[in-house]
């Protein structure tokens, strides 16, 4: 595929995970990058491949929402931690999609958890937006995203449904977002009062997770619960890029079920370790699972393994498989993504093909 032949990207963010993508990119045979949007000024005026660790790739970090429309590219990427949904509907009513793996797949939560400063529910917004620019907008990643997709697949061959539980049992400790983790109270005494509203504020992303499989099996949910279990951490642990001290939160076990009927039909769990030495502690599988119960019942692990020859010697390298597992899902829909309807879409919208990855062929 020649380079006209591809799809123009732009990039935001070169935090853990957009660090992971800048290579991914250069590599896709779909993408061409063609810009880099930077939040740190120190950033702003250096080589991307620089910036990454990598050789010059002569792609210049800009710091403007007027160079990324400047640039004219197809689609825009977006990895920082959180949204900036005022990035989002300045370039998609240029008339640029947005790819995004920042915490957006239907717009339920954003719209009940985070005001816009306008008034309006953020998903009008974004909607608008792409109204006016004739764009599309996609939120995905691992989980949520691809975790959900493989729940909703797995019951292809399942007669009379009775409950999908998809679950993310990690080990969390690799992914070194301080930000993050500050964020959803690791670190914080077990019984800082703080802790659930966190805890709920910066995971019900999963909500939408939970909306998005409840559409896809014609499930009209009354309402999606939230239930935690917590686990404090038995001594003082000391990650070299987290320190959580004894009794504070190291380990959780969250669920959000969709209700109907006062039955949870469909469920997303998150089972979670920043260190095993928590009381209490789970049994972290490393994986993904997908349970069905119906007729047959199905279960199955989504198990992840480096490649051949990989060095797991460095704790970053290590890292970079979560991450590259996080970003792919989006950099493999992105063909699909520019040919879709404009406005907000979901996994549910996009063709067998859109979550295909690609032959190094």
């Amino acid at each position: 595929m020649s380079n006209s032949d591809k799809i123009r990207v732009f990039q935001v963010a070169t935090g853990n995970l957009g660090t992971e993508m800048i290579g991914r990119i250069r590599n896709h045979r779909d993408l061409e990058l063609v810009g880099l949007h930077c939040y740190s000024p120190d950033k702003i005026g250096r080589d991307a491949g620089e910036i990454v660790g990598l050789d010059p790739i002569g792609v210049i970090a800009t710091g403007t929402v007027e160079e990324i429309i400047a640039a004219r590219p197809d689609v825009l990427t977006f990895h920082g931690v959180f949204p900036d949904e005022d990035l989002y509907e300045k370039v998609l009513e240029a008339g640029i999609d947005v790819v995004t793996t920042a915490d957006w797949i239907t717009g339920f939560h954003r719209d009940r958890n985070h005001s816009h400063p306008s008034g309006r529910k953020v998903s009008e917004v974004i909607q608008a937006a792409c109204e006016r620019g004739g764009s599309t907008f996609y939120g995905t990643g691992m989980n949520p995203g691809l975790c959900q997709i493989l729940g909703i697949v797995h019951t292809a061959d399942v007669a009379d449904i009775e409950n999908v539980t998809v679950t993310e049992s990690v080990d969390v400790s690799c992914h070194h977002s301080v930000d993050t983790w500050k964020a959803v109270g690791y670190g914080r005494p077990i019984d800082d009062p703080t802790i659930p509203d966190s805890l709920y504020k910066y995971t019900a992303v999963f909500a939408d997770s939970v909306y998005l499989m409840a559409d896809a099996f014609g499930l009209e949910l009354d309402e999606v619960k939230f239930s935690y279990e917590l686990g404090a951490c038995t001594k003082d642990v000391d990650l070299g890029w987290y320190f959580m001290p004894k009794g504070s939160l190291g380990a959780n076990y969250i669920k959000y079920q969709g209700m109907v009927d006062g039955v949870a039909r469909v469920e997303t769990h998150l089972e979670w370790q920043m260190t095993p030495h928590t009381d209490p502690a789970w049994n972290i599988k490393g994986c993904y699972i997908t349970q069905v119960t119906g007729d047959p019942n199905i279960y199955s692990k989504h198990m992840i393994f480096p490649r051949k020859g990989f060095d797991l010697s460095n704790p970053e390298n290590f890292a970079s498989i979560g991450m590259t597992v996080t970003g792919l899902p989006a950099l493999n829909a992105i063909k699909s993504v520019v040919a879709a309807r404009p406005g907000i879409i979901t996994s549910a919208d996009l063709p067998l093909r859109g979550f295909a990855g690609r032959f190094n062929i």
